[in-house]
């Protein structure tokens, strides 16, 4: 067989383990990612139960990476502290050690177990629950099928007078394989799959003993990059766990490199053979970062923080900014018609505030921080202090001789402006709260449940728009098309909550788990547009387009 067809099945068979990886991966995730993720947060502030919780995920995902990434958005938004985050990563990478040691073990009677099995559960029924067990025991079948075809497959290389030539090479250039195998690792994105690979091939004779410990250790290097490769660009709270991570076990790798090329020491009570040796290097290596890593874990949070503090992009003094300006001039009360006008200049500015509010709280759903919230907040104090300076500039208007349109006028604004104060605080008193409970708890919404909400929620900004454009047009043909609208969305809100509940009827866990917050957030969209679209009301009143209820049919 020519090398490059040995290559060629290598090749394949380790496409086949990166793709079993994650199959189980994801399967685990869809079937039960919800709950781990509410165990994990449950458990992450005693530091035993940290270490704990963060192995048992690492197992269930056969992902340290997933765990890192997890645990950073926690201490991102501030659920978890970024202390307890670093010992629940710890305790990951030996999860994730500790799967490669199972792994090794002769499994090839599961792997037709695994494949029938999961074959009938996936295909037999439709749940959901059912089919991503199958998910995962098919995933289990391939990775294990996988590994015998990478031993079948360089099977051939004993044969070969290359690779003596490239073993000898690297057993000389022990820092270039370290460099090596951590290339490889970020490029598998699995430290589980480089490992397993370095296994298979020792056990084949490929890998002598001292270059299998050289090698478990780039790889532990390679997979402490993944995490903050991946959130280059996150906040920089959810950064600071994965930098820990790779200050911890990326710089240790690096340390025990330097011992052991400097020592030599013996590596007999690793195991008998290679292939165990080189797995119970990789976990022994593990335990070692974790025993260190807990008198070490403040003094690395700390340098986690000053490292992305160093590297993180400078950030506005407020996130929703909003000039201060006043248009109520007090000098212009004696002449009404000027009066009117600036208060309608005031009012278009708390518009243009609650619009900000309206647009930036849909945002917060998906991407929430406290200071962002704090910032919302903030605009709903300023809505609140120029509604109450409008009332009290009105007020002080109509001492003054008016006329029935100058009256007509006046307490339409004052309407308006209560109005807009009403959105503001349903905005704040409601959906942050709901923004909190979805950040606090780690929640998603299911990919139909988010377009739904943001589909709705668009449809209400449009409204806004128009309505304050009405405010200033007195354009009874667009006043008539908002509240006909009015009455298209109350029949969207219905079909948006019937969609709703048939997801809870199919036991879609995302669903479940975010189900009041979403009839909620509809809820309160809902009345926000009835609000705004009462807004219009005077201006089809004054043409007479308006009954006691309803628009009149034309």
């Amino acid at each position: 067989m020519s090398g490059s067809v040995v290559l060629l099945h290598l090749a394949g068979a380790v496409a086949l383990m990166l793709f079993a990886t994650r199959m189980v991966k994801t399967g685990v995730e869809r079937a039960y990612g919800d709950v781990l993720r509410l165990k994990l947060r449950g458990t992450m502030q005693n530091p035993i139960l940290a270490v704990l919780a963060g192995t048992a995920l690492a197992i269930a995902l056969q992902s340290s990476t997933a765990v890192t990434l997890l645990v950073g958005s926690f201490a991102g938004a501030g659920i978890v502290s970024g202390m307890a985050g670093q010992l629940a990563v710890r305790g990951a990478e030996i999860g994730s050690a500790l799967v490669v040691k199972l792994l090794t073990f002769d499994l090839s009677l599961i792997v037709p177990i695994c494949l029938i099995t999961g074959t009938v559960m996936f295909m037999a029924t439709e749940r959901r629950d059912w089919r991503q067990v199958g998910r995962i025991l098919i995933g289990v079948g391939l990775l294990l099928l996988s590994l015998g075809m990478i031993g079948q497959a360089s099977e051939p290389l004993r044969e070969s007078q290359l690779l003596p030539v490239i073993i000898d090479y690297f057993k000389g250039d022990p820092v270039t394989a370290y460099l090596l195998a951590a290339l490889a690792t970020w490029l598998f994105q699995s430290s589980i799959a480089a490992v397993l690979l370095m296994t298979t091939l020792a056990g084949r004779g490929f890998i002598p003993p001292e270059l299998g410990i050289v090698l478990v250790l780039g790889v532990n290097l390679g997979s402490s990059i993944i995490a903050p490769l991946l959130t280059r660009n996150a906040e920089p709270g959810v950064r600071v766990v994965p930098v820990g991570n790779l200050l911890m076990r990326g710089l240790g790798s690096l340390v025990m490199l330097t011992l052991f090329l400097g020592f030599k020491p013996p590596i007999a009570f690793l195991g008998s053979t290679v292939p165990d040796q080189i797995v119970n290097a990789h976990i022994l290596f593990n335990i070692i970062i974790l025993l260190a890593g807990l008198p070490l874990a403040g003094l690395v949070y700390r340098a986690s923080e000053k490292i992305v503090a160093l590297g993180a992009k400078p950030q506005p003094a407020e996130a929703f900014q909003v000039t201060e300006l006043s248009a109520l001039n007090e000098a212009a009360l004696n002449v009404p018609s000027q009066a009117l006008a600036n208060a309608t200049r005031e009012v278009v500015r708390v518009c243009e505030t609650v619009e900000i509010m309206l647009k930036r709280v849909i945002d917060l759903y998906e991407q929430a921080d406290e200071d962002k919230i704090r910032a919302l907040a903030a605009l709903d104090d300023r809505v609140d202090q120029k509604h109450a300076a409008i009332k009290l500039y009105l007020a002080k208007v109509t001492k003054n001789s008016l006329t029935e349109d100058e009256a007509l006028r006046c307490q339409e604004l004052i309407g308006a402006c209560v109005k807009l104060e009403q959105v503001g605080d349903i905005i704040v008193r409601n959906m942050l709260p709901l923004v909190r409970k979805k950040m606090e708890r780690g929640l998603e919404f299911t990919p139909e449940g988010w377009r739904e909400l943001t589909a709705f929620h668009a449809s209400v900004l449009a409204n806004a728009r128009l309505a304050f454009n009405v405010l200033i047009s007195s354009d009874a043909e667009t006043a008539r098309q908002i509240v006909e609208e009015k009455d298209r969305l109350r029949d969207r809100e219905k079909e948006t909550s019937r969609a709703h509940f048939e997801r809870l009827r199919d036991g879609s866990p995302n669903s479940i788990e975010t189900s009041s917050i979403h009839l909620d957030t509809i809820r309160d969209l809902k009345q926000i547009n009835s609000l705004l679209a009462s807004m219009t009301y005077p201006v089809l009143e004054k043409r007479g387009l308006l009954s006691d209820s309803r628009l009149k049919a034309m």
